[in-house]
């Protein structure tokens, strides 16, 4: 008998799951409800969407037909949108006032943009960054006005920033910090980020604490705590995101930061599961894409019966997605008192790297201008390799490493036969 599976939530961990059960003989009558009326698509993009390097059409990942084609009932809009979950008749009813049944349910309704609780955080022009809406009247309002004021300066803020520069605005970030990017970045490379911003156009408020902003209807401008003043037609709030609880609490599911899930992703009700950016696992939550898909990946196979998968959380890497611009962290960059560390810089070159090592194994990586040998770093770090043999030709990267290596087996196996 096919069982009946409904997912809420339409964004790129649902899509990824959805991947991977099309992948698979799964045995599911499969509906989804997405508050967005189109198919799925890659979220990441949305920064080259404003930035005009990229159409809608580019970023897709599942086009309406997609779903047609691979038996999935989607149900895209904002009137298709689910507004209950009844565990006890297990079913979901829709703002307009459809029933759909199911036997298994999956969560997946992401996170909501946090604004700043302050005078005037809902005047027109006021927005955040989170969706194909949020990046049309961007750019519709970088088309009418000059003046743009991006609060935070994380990877979305510093992203939005950059989209409206290309698309000739004014544009001053403002951040609570003294440097950008300070959650993943060291003071070094920090700097030298704020600097190639600059270089691209950007202005920068730093350390700077946002009291209130004004206007007659509309933003006119942005107040601070030191009594300091900018002139906006356009503020956009990329100051964080909280995870979209509100349906699994309704519905009794215990919940704290996010729904609370085990390890193949089961809440606390057995038909019910969760992933993506509104769960809690472990006592964290998730914004990265990379742990989303490894979730999709653990509850597919969950799904699909395909024995025991657990999801784990690992370091996940940043990169910022600015043309021209390359950097890349992961771990423990800062180190702990017990932390060695290896250095290159190249002030020339506008290149630092720098490498935090204990017990002779890598806890933390920061790369800047130059992150070729990220994907390798980011090995040794999630394998635990002990790096002592090769610790002197760690920043030379991978290809030197590896000949190293060689070069110690091959004299091993000389020794054992001149033995």
């Amino acid at each position: 008998m096919t069982a009946k599976l409904v997912m809420i939530g339409n964004g790129m961990a649902g899509a990824k799951l959805l991947d991977e059960l099309t992948r698979t003989q799964h045995r599911y009558d499969i509906t989804v409800f997405g508050n967005e009326p189109y198919g799925n698509y890659n979220r990441i993009m949305l920064s080259p969407l404003l930035a005009g390097e990229k159409t809608l059409n580019e970023i897709m990942i599942h086009d309406r037909s997609w779903y047609e084609d691979n038996g999935i009932t989607l149900h895209a809009g904002y009137d298709e949108a689910i507004v209950k979950i009844d565990r006890i008749k297990k079913c979901v009813i829709t703002k307009n006032g459809e029933v759909t049944p199911y036997d298994r349910l999956v969560i997946a309704t992401g996170s909501n943009p946090f604004m700043l609780p302050i005078d005037g955080a809902y005047l027109e022009g006021v927005m955040s960054f989170r969706d194909i809406h949020d990046v049309e009247n961007m750019i519709r309002l970088a088309s009418q006005h000059k003046k743009a004021v991006v609060i935070g300066a994380g990877l979305l803020g510093l992203e939005a920033a950059m989209g409206l520069c290309n698309r000739g605005m004014d544009v001053t970030v403002v951040h609570n910090s003294d440097i950008p990017l300070n959650r993943q970045l060291d003071q070094e490379a920090g700097k030298l980020l704020k600097q190639a911003l600059e270089t691209k156009g950007l202005h920068f408020k730093m350390q700077a604490s946002t009291q209130s902003i004004k206007g007659n209807g509309r933003v006119e401008k942005v107040c601070f705590a030191d009594g300091s003043e900018l002139e906006a037609d356009l503020v956009i709030m990329a100051i964080g995101i909280r995870p979209n609880i509100q349906l699994a609490q309704d519905c009794g599911l215990y919940c704290q930061n996010g729904i609370v899930v085990s390890d193949t992703l089961q809440t606390y009700d057995p038909s019910i599961y969760a992933l993506g950016e509104c769960i809690e696992h472990r006592g964290e939550t998730f914004g990265l894409v990379a742990p989303l898909y490894d979730q999709a990946t653990v509850l597919a196979n969950h799904l699909s019966e395909h024995g025991v998968a657990q999801f784990q959380t690992l370091p996940t890497a940043t990169k910022l997605k600015v043309t021209g611009i390359n950097l890349f962290s992961v771990g423990n960059f800062l180190g702990t008192p017990e932390s060695e560390y290896l250095y290159y810089r190249h002030s020339q070159q506008g290149i630092y790297k720098k490498i935090v090592i204990e017990n002779n194994k890598i806890i933390g990586v920061v790369l800047y201008g130059d992150t070729q040998e990220g994907p390798f770093y980011h090995e040794l770090l999630d394998a635990q390799t002990d790096i002592q043999s090769i610790r002197p030709y760690l920043m030379f990267g991978k290809a030197l490493c590896q000949a190293q290596n060689n070069a110690m087996n091959q004299r091993a196996k000389h020794s054992e036969v001149a033995a």
